[in-house]
Order: C-alpha cells, then sequence, then structure tokens
C-alpha cells in the first residue's frame, strides 16, 4: 500500500479513528457518553469490551459508525479456544471488526506454530461472521525481528489489519515505574514494509494530536486507535482542513470525562 501524502479531508480523518473506549474504569454513562461522541465525530468505529457491543449496537444503529470489539485483551493470554469464541460472539452481536491480542509469552518464546495457528482459527471465525480482524502485536515487549514475523504471519493468513499496541502494554523502566511507547515511526515504517499490501496497518498508543495523526498517515497507517478524536478532529477544523465535516462536530468541543489509554 504506497504512503499517503495527499491532504485529507476531515471526513477522512475521522473515518481513519477508532474511538477507543476501553478503560477499565468506564462507566455505562460513560460508555455511552463515548458511543454517542463517535456518532457525532462519524469514526471509523467504536471500539469497545466484549460486554459492549449489544449497546453499541443501540447506541450506534444507522450512523455508518462501525463496532469494533477487542478479544484475549489487553495481555493475550486466553486460551485459543476462548480468544475464538469471544470473537465469535463479539461477531455475532454486531461486531464487524474485532482486535484480538496475540499470545505475546508465544512469540517471545518463538513458538511460531502455535501463534500462526491462533490467528488463523480466529481470522477463519471472524470471516466466517463477516467481520475483520486486527492483530494487536503490543510491539513495545517484541524485537524487530519479532514484529516482521508476526507481520509475515498476518500476511499469510490473510488479516485485515496489524495493529501496534493495545495502549495499556505497560513496560517496567530501569526507575521502576511503568510506561510504554505505543506506535513509534520506526515500528510504522517496519511494518508496512514487512506486511504484504492488502494488510492495512492500524497506530495505537501515542496518537493524541492532529499532528500525530497526520504524520503516521504519511507512513501508511490507515487507522488508529485513538481517544483524543475530538480534539483531534476540531483541531482540523481550526486549521481548515477540506470539508464536508462530521454533522454535529464544533471547532471547540466541550470536554468529556471519559477515561482513556491511549
Amino acid at each position: 500500500m504506497p504512503l499517503n501524502h495527499t491532504l485529507p479531508s476531515v471526513v477522512d480523518l475521522a473515518r481513519m479513528i477508532d474511538h477507543s473506549l476501553l478503560h477499565p474504569t468506564l462507566t455505562d454513562a460513560q460508555l455511552l457518553d463515548g458511543l454517542a461522541l463517535a456518532r457525532r465525530c462519524g469514526c471509523a468505529t467504536a471500539c469497545v469490551k466484549p460486554s459492549a457491543v449489544p449497546a453499541a449496537v443501540l447506541a450506534l444503529l444507522g450512523s455508518g459508525v462501525g463496532i469494533c470489539a477487542v478479544a484475549g485483551f489487553p495481555h493475550g493470554n486466553s486460551h485459543i479456544a476462548l480468544k475464538v469464541t469471544e470473537a465469535d460472539r463479539a461477531a455475532a452481536e454486531g461486531a464487524s471488526e474485532v482486535d484480538v491480542v496475540v499470545n505475546i509469552g508465544k512469540v517471545l518464546g518463538g513458538d511460531w506454530d502455535y501463534v500462526t495457528e491462533e490467528l488463523r482459527e480466529v481470522n477463519d471465525v471472524c470471516r466466517a461472521r463477516g467481520a475483520r480482524l486486527k492483530v494487536i502485536f503490543e510491539n513495545d515487549y517484541l524485537q524487530e525481528s519479532q514484529i516482521v514475523r508476526l507481520c509475515e504471519i498476518c500476511t499469510e493468513i490473510g488479516v485485515a489489519f496489524v495493529k501496534t499496541s493495545t495502549g495499556y502494554g505497560f513496560v517496567k523502566q530501569a526507575d521502576g515505574s511503568y510506561n510504554y511507547r505505543g506506535a513509534t515511526d520506526e515500528h510504522l515504517r517496519l511494518m508496512r514494509r514487512h506486511s504484504g499490501p492488502k494488510v492495512q496497518i492500524k497506530a495505537a498508543g501515542g496518537v493524541r494530536t492532529l499532528d500525530d495523526l497526520l504524520r503516521v498517515r504519511v507512513l501508511g497507517v490507515t487507522r488508529v486507535g485513538a481517544t483524543a478524536t475530538e480534539s483531534i478532529l476540531a483541531e482540523a477544523i481550526k486549521r481548515g482542513l477540506p470539508g464536508p465535516i462530521p454533522e454535529g462536530l464544533v471547532a471547540n468541543p466541550p470536554a468529556l470525562a471519559v477515561p482513556g489509554g491511549y
């Protein structure tokens, strides 16, 4: 997929965003606020916990905003059968996309047969339901060679997207604190270079401003996970990016108290 240097419209940018509603403390009221925001902004999807799919179906009905559910989230440690079941149920309840976390320990241990079988089974059940699969690598834990091998496997299997991070993959630092880098430019270039042309790239973790979004777009990213959705798009309006503008979106949106991980 070629790098994209064309000037996007506000709608183009909105359709790149999976609005993230995945924080563990998210209440039902905050979920509904977040779904209303995704609808107002005309996002690609609202990315929700599996239990929130039915509520998202009702809140987004007729909006054109899809529903993305997560599976094996955020640590990727579930049994293969449980990831398959989670993805299958989410798609059956209305999710058009599923973001599954790869078994990170199996990747680090080099058990590529296990990783391949896991991703193939989850992808197969998604396809059977008409849903698209995104595979979350959690790049902060991985070496470049492991990222490359995952891109190759995902290409061989035919998944829809490869994704950098969960937004919750905190790594213990030398000073004892926990932090993460998320989607870095070098990793995005690496993933684009080693993924097939039909595999899209999703950046998650660290895409918080309009400049961040425009930068990763040029690197070949077609989807991002974000919680700062409305402020990103409002900045695009302020800077005069081409319309049309999603209905209900304003240049100075009110702040919503919805927690985020990205």
